[in-house]
Parts: structure tokens; sequence; C-alpha cells
């Protein structure tokens, strides 16, 4: 047994801490909460209200698009439809919302942070402990603090898929660009370019298919938080996977359970045939 003289307790000042947020910085959390409300709720009430043939359509079009493949294109239209067939549309597109929503977000927060990450090894060594516990961390401990900060609902849904998804964007950013070939940089450095410069024409377009990498993860990563941000207010698929386990379900759950997986493939193969065509039209496709 562990000797108690050794032992310390960190709960009184983890609650103290939270408790201190609340009170001074309340009012900015509820602010922050009310924007990302009314950034999700319409985008949320565009896909249900949308007739399910044209949703079908734009993702057969999507998908024509990024293979130029008829075939793959109806098989992700048809993986669609079985979402329809198995009674679960107005579901799937709740949770359809919730991951594009939060991938938007996770682009637009890990792309810069990646950024700044493969310019300063400072800043990477401190943010680096920080992203290890982001992916490590189950997302009940930090479910905690973000209810109490955020309460239930869409909200904190909202914001535990972005810190689980979160870190794959940020280190594909950091790693695919410090991996541009030094001498790249030195032609393009003795021709005068600016950081900026740099960066924009070379540095990312060469770093794109790991950033692409990244961001393929992320999706599939807020796509598996479904059933946790199901326990916290957020309707859609998870919540019949839960509604399942509750009532002891079993067709309830594994029909829902088919939907996610149907609407995981599809996200999945089209983020890559989106990433392989426009690494090939920038002439950087190994194949």
């Amino acid at each position: 047994m562990f000797p108690d003289f050794l032992t310390f307790s960190i709960d009184l000042s983890i609650n103290n801490f939270v408790d201190w947020l609340i009170i001074n910085y309340g009012e900015i959390f509820s602010n922050a909460g009310n924007f990302l409300v009314k950034m999700f709720i319409p985008f949320e009430a565009l896909l249900r209200q949308s007739p399910w043939w044209l949703i079908i359509t734009l993702i057969g079009i999507l998908s024509f698009f990024s293979s130029r493949n008829l075939k793959f294109s109806f098989g992700m239209m048809t993986l669609f439809f079985v979402m329809g067939m198995l009674g679960l549309w107005d579901e799937s597109m709740q949770t359809l919302s919730l991951v594009l929503i939060s991938t938007l977000l996770v682009v637009l927060l890990g792309l810069p942070l990646g950024i700044i990450l493969s310019k300063s090894g400072r800043i990477r060594l401190f943010f680096l402990p920080i992203l290890d516990a982001m992916q490590t961390l189950p997302s009940f401990v930090y479910l905690i603090p973000v209810l109490m900060l955020f309460g239930l609902g869409k909200v904190p849904a909202l914001i535990a898929t972005i810190i689980y998804a979160l870190p794959p964007v940020v280190r594909l950013t950091d790693l695919g660009i410090r991996q541009v070939d030094k001498r790249i940089i030195d032609a393009t450095d003795s021709f005068g370019t600016t950081t900026l410069q740099k960066l924009i024409k070379v540095e990312l377009p060469l770093a794109l298919p790991s950033i692409m990498v990244g961001i393929n993860q992320a999706t599939m990563m807020a796509l598996s938080m479904v059933v946790i941000a199901s326990m916290i207010g957020n309707r859609g698929l998870g919540q019949e996977v839960l509604l399942g386990i509750n009532t002891l379900d079993v067709g309830r759950g594994f029909a829902a359970g088919i939907a996610i997986v149907a609407m995981a493939i599809v996200i999945d193969r089209v983020t890559q045939s989106f990433s392989l065509r426009l690494q090939s039209n920038m002439g950087l496709n190994q194949n």
C-alpha cells in the first residue's frame, strides 16, 4: 500500500479553480456559448429541413467532384439512402451537422496553431504535453468542467468534440511544414520571398498531404464522439444508441450503429478522394 504521507489531493484545488472561472468569467463563457449556438442551430436546421433527395444529390455531386468516378458517387449516395431507409434521416442530419461544424472549427483553430508550432520550438515544446493530454485524457474527465461552464445541450457537446478532434490537425500541420525539404526553403529564400509568401506559396502546398490526413482524422474523431455527446444533451444517432443501451433495445442501437458506420464511410472516402484529387491538381501526387 502506498504511504499516506506521500499522497496529496488535487480535488479541492481544481474545484476552486473552476468556481473561480465561473464567478469571474461566467459571462464570457455564456457569450461564447451563445455565439456557438447561433452558428450551430441554423446550420442544423438547414440540413434537417432540406429535402432528403437534395442532400443525397449533393453527396453524389461532391463524391463525383472528388473522385470523377460514377460508381464511387453512386455508392456514397446509396449509403446515405440507407440512413433514410432505417428511419434515422433526421437523427443523421443532426449528427452530420455536429460533425461538420466541429470539423470546421477544428480546422480554423488547428491550422494556425500548427503553423505557429512549426515555426517556434519553444511554443511547440509547451503545447505538445497539452496535445498529448487532449488525446489521451478520457473525454468524460473534461466533460465535467465543460458542463459546469456551459450547462447541458449542444454547446458542451460541440466543445467536447472540438477538444477531442483538434490534436491531429495541429500535429500533422506542424509535421507537414517541418518536413518540407530545406533545399526548397533555401531556394525560395534566395529569391527574396517574405515569410508569408513562403508559407502560402511553398510550405502549405507541400504540407498539404499531411494536413489533409489530419483533417480526415479529425472528422473521424468528431464522428466517434456522437454517443458521448448524446449523454450531455445533443440529439442524433448517438442518442439512439444510448436509448438502445438504456432500454436494452438491441435493434434500435444496432440500426443507429449501422447509420453511424455508413456516415463514417462516406466522410472518410470523400475526404480521402478529395485530398488525392487536390494533391494531383497541385502536382503533389506521388503515385
